[in-house]
C-alpha cells in the first residue's frame, strides 16, 4: 500500500496500491467524504497513468491544486517507487 500525504487540500493522505499497473485500495483520509468516494470507485482497476492524466492539474477554489491533482502527482511518485 503506497501512502502520499496531500499539500493544499482538505484531504490530508491519499491510499492505494498499484497491481500490474492498475489502481486498487484508493481512499482518501479527510476531504469532501462523498466525491472522493467517487473518484475511488471511478478510479478502481482503471490504468494508474491513465487516472493520473485525467485528474493531473485540476484546481479547486484557486489553491492551485485539488484532491484529484494531488492523486496524479500521488500516482507519478508511486510509479517512480
Amino acid at each position: 500500500m503506497f501512502e502520499y500525504k496531500t499539500e493544499g487540500t482538505c484531504s490530508a493522505k491519499i491510499r492505494f496500491s498499484i497491481e500490474n499497473g492498475k489502481i486498487h485500495g484508493l481512499s482518501f483520509e479527510n476531504g469532501c467524504d462523498g466525491n472522493l468516494k467517487a473518484i475511488g470507485k471511478l478510479a478502481e482497476g482503471r490504468d494508474a497513468r491513465e487516472i493520473g492524466g485525467l485528474l493531473a492539474g485540476i484546481n479547486c477554489s484557486g489553491r492551485g491544486t485539488s484532491c484529484g491533482d494531488q492523486l496524479a502527482r500521488a500516482i507519478c511518485a508511486a510509479l517512480k517507487k
